[in-house]
């Protein structure tokens, strides 16, 4: 009876039971960003095998995931972001649908063989993965919950129940759509991506997602000081011990300070770390947008509606591509009425497009880098000129 009530275990206090809990899904989450995110849709570290079973065998038990499924479906989510083939953009079906439907819309795209058969190269394909993983991909939760009842009595149905809701509610929900909606963002990436909290602990690093959509394929989620990545800890402790070993992480930027001239190493670096230029430009643009919003207020009335103050800043940071017809011409309105705005975005425009011009030769687009640095400096835009001296600099 002792048995039956208390399971192999014996009684815990309530909050060894919340521990327990904790635990165990914090297992899943290091099993989902290590496993099935870094090591398997992007490659960007390689495992040993027994540590690459151990995932694949924990998520089978806790998830019932199968891993070319889940790196299908993330490949293609990094392909298609934010358009109608996303699987999964809260840009595109709203922040409700993929935050409380997240596992349904995972569930319905893994039924999709076309995504499977293009997104999914490369992922397990032994006899395991095919006559255990695959087959019975619902049987490892059953056999998880029945472990639980096993060990803890019937609380371990209520740890089963949490272990089941953690991964569709923190990745699913959480990531898939607050990760694509809300948050700060450290480089301007052509998604919506951003940084939930600057501490990726409760999802495993996870939370940094706008720092890997820059940087897809880097093992390491953290790219400020203050960032921390606690799955980039548990990889590092694991090649110390010879059991992980990171083939990429994001490059660091680096600046040689009073350089007066762009060369061909300055126009690497800025394609290089694309979205940190633009996301200094940005930021050294942003008191002209706001001042010159406030002026235009008397001669565009419409402008006097906050929302709409609002979405003239956000189109002012895009590509031209990515907005709408309507959403252009109120633009073009807002443009024609200031020249500073329209030299600020036109300049953004051009030094996006500098990176975008495949067909362009090294020399072709150094001399298009310098004459963008000759107009920046001689538009009397102050924070123009700044910029300019700064993008000099990259090294």
């Amino acid at each position: 009876m002792d048995l039956l009530a208390n399971g192999l275990v014996g009684h815990l206090p309530w909050w060894g039971y919340v521990l327990v809990a904790l635990a165990l899904t914090h297992v899943t989450i290091a099993g989902v960003t290590i496993y099935l995110h870094r090591h398997q849709a992007h490659r960007a570290l390689e495992l040993h095998p027994i540590i690459s079973h151990f995932f694949r065998f924990w998520l089978w038990l806790s998830t019932g995931m199968v891993t070319k499924q889940w790196a299908a479906i993330h490949r293609k989510h990094h392909a298609k972001c934010e358009t109608p083939e996303d699987p999964h953009s809260p840009q595109v079906l709203g922040l409700k649908k993929v935050f409380f439907e997240g596992a349904e819309l995972y569930r319905a795209e893994s039924k999709n063989q076309e995504t499977l058969d293009k997104y999914g190269s490369g992922t397990p394909d032994d006899w395991l993965e095919h006559n255990v993983y695959s087959r019975y991909s619902g049987k490892g939760i059953v056999l998880m919950l029945l472990i639980n009842l096993a060990l803890f009595g019937p609380i371990g149905l209520t740890i089963w129940a949490v272990q089941m809701a953690w991964i569709p509610v923190t990745a699913a929900g959480i990531i898939n759509g607050v990760g694509h909606y809300w948050g700060y963002r450290n480089f301007a990436c052509e998604d919506a991506s951003t940084n939930i909290s600057p501490w990726g602990i409760l999802i495993g690093g996870e939370e940094l997602h706008n720092n890997h959509h820059a940087y897809g394929s880097s093992a390491k989620l953290s790219n400020k000081w203050y960032e921390f990545d606690i799955g980039w800890m548990y990889i590092r402790t694991m090649e110390i011990f010879g059991l992980a070993k990171v083939k990429k992480v994001a490059p660091r930027v680096r600046m040689t300070k009073g350089k007066a001239v762009c060369d061909l190493d300055t126009l690497q670096a800025i394609i290089t770390h694309r979205y940190d230029v633009l996301t200094r430009f940005t930021r050294s643009v942003k008191t002209v947008y706001a001042d010159e919003v406030l002026k235009l207020k008397a001669s565009l009335p419409q402008l006097n509606d906050g929302s709409m103050a609002k979405k003239v800043k956000n189109w002012l940071h895009l590509d031209a591509a990515d907005l709408r017809e309507q959403d252009k011409a109120s633009l073009s309105e807002v443009l024609n009425q200031s020249k500073e705005l329209a030299t600020v975005y036109a300049m953004r425009q051009d030094l996006a497009a500098l990176w975008a011009r495949s067909s362009a030769t090294k020399e072709q687009l150094l001399a298009q880098l310098q004459d963008w640095c000759h107009r920046a400096e001689s538009s009397g835009i102050e924070s123009l000129q700044k910029f300019s001296r700064t993008l000099r600099c990259y090294a």
